[in-house]
């Protein structure tokens, strides 16, 4: 990576700072002395708040995606059971078999062209139930945001989340980018998750301009049982936990996450449009949250990537993912395609 002056960066929204709003609410728990490992104000405070804003019946800090994915499915799976989930799914693909190894379960991956799935493809993985040769499923799990961008429409879930009850299974979100989804569709929090079905939600803060910020949401206390057990067993317990309390406070005040999102979002559409324009760039999903996806001409991607800095998606067809973040500016977008043009025209 080349270094000297700071710049923005469109590789992912993990790539950016933190908030301001963000560093300040971190700055303000740093004072004095707090009981440790949730017994503090801020965590109680935030808790609630977190259970208001998502119709929760039980919410749990925890500081890691993964670890918030694993033990989330880790309430809905045993070892001989399966998680279905999307070819895409960053719990299939990205998370180096945390949930396979720490939960012993087995992921069943649905062919997806767009990062969604529907029963259809969920029942593909239905024929072997009651098979003591064959793993079971118990859980379907989905992105919201997708990993490929794309945004479930909240009949979409309903519909996911019936038919997975009427199979005697359960429905987890991976809602990593949950703020884009619902800013994007114009929802509600509670209108995400709860009221379509979900069981449990990973509630993600890091990428919306948090440091280490996730949270575990179940909206069926039953489903928590012994949770508290589990997250210190593996790892996700946090002593200063105030300081991930104080993350989620800012973002939830003053609707600073959906401000944050909807930016986002916006400077994602506005890179969209403007690459769409270039001859030899070709999008190849909806801009629905705030990720781009693009096919770049293969002998123009290993320069380019010399001077703007992104990631390449899908190596076999130079599909490259670029990411907005809620310090994307308007002026990064405007550069950034300006290079591209460039390049793509020497």
């Amino acid at each position: 990576m080349a270094t000297g002056k700071p710049r923005r960066a469109l590789a992912s929204d993990n790539w950016a700072g933190v908030h301001p709003e963000v560093i300040a609410a971190i700055a303000a728990a740093n004072v004095g002395h707090a009981p440790s490992y949730g017994e503090d104000p801020y965590t109680k405070s935030v808790v609630e708040k977190l259970r208001d804003a998502l119709g929760a019946d039980e919410v749990f800090l925890v500081f890691t995606g993964t670890g918030a994915n694993v033990i989330g499915l880790e309430s809905l799976a045993r070892p001989h059971h399966a998680v279905i989930c999307a070819s895409t799914a960053h719990i299939h693909t990205s998370e180096c078999g945390a949930a396979e190894k720490h939960i012993g379960c087995k992921l069943l991956p649905v062919p997806t062209a767009n990062g969604k799935i529907t029963p259809n493809g969920i029942a593909d993985h239905l024929h072997h139930l009651g098979n003591e040769h064959h793993v079971q499923p118990s859980a379907v799990s989905i992105s919201q945001a997708t990993e490929y961008g794309t945004v479930y429409s909240p009949d979409e879930v309903q519909v996911i989340a019936n038919f997975a009850h009427d199979h005697d299974m359960q429905l987890h979100m991976d809602g990593a980018r949950l703020a884009n989804a619902a800013a994007s569709l114009g929802r509600p929090l509670r209108e995400m998750a709860r009221d379509v079905g979900v069981d449990v939600l990973t509630f993600g803060g890091t990428k919306n301009g948090a440091i280490a910020a996730e949270a575990v949401v179940y909206f069926d206390r039953k489903l928590a049982k012994d949770f508290h057990y589990r997250r210190m067993q593996s790892m996700q317990l946090a002593s200063k936990m105030r300081f991930i309390a104080a993350q989620f406070d800012a973002l939830l005040t003053d609707d600073l996450w959906l401000r944050s999102a909807t930016h986002a979002n916006r400077m994602a559409a506005l890179l969209g449009e403007e690459l769409a324009q270039i001859p030899g760039i070709t999008l190849t999903q909806k801009v629905e949250a705030n990720e781009v996806f693009a096919i770049f001409p293969r002998e123009h991607v290993a320069r380019l990537q010399e001077e703007l800095w992104f990631q390449v998606w899908n190596e076999a067809t130079t599909e490259v993912r670029l990411v907005a973040s809620f310090d994307t500016t308007a002026e990064d977008i405007t550069t950034f395609v300006r290079k591209v043009r460039e390049f793509l025209t020497q």
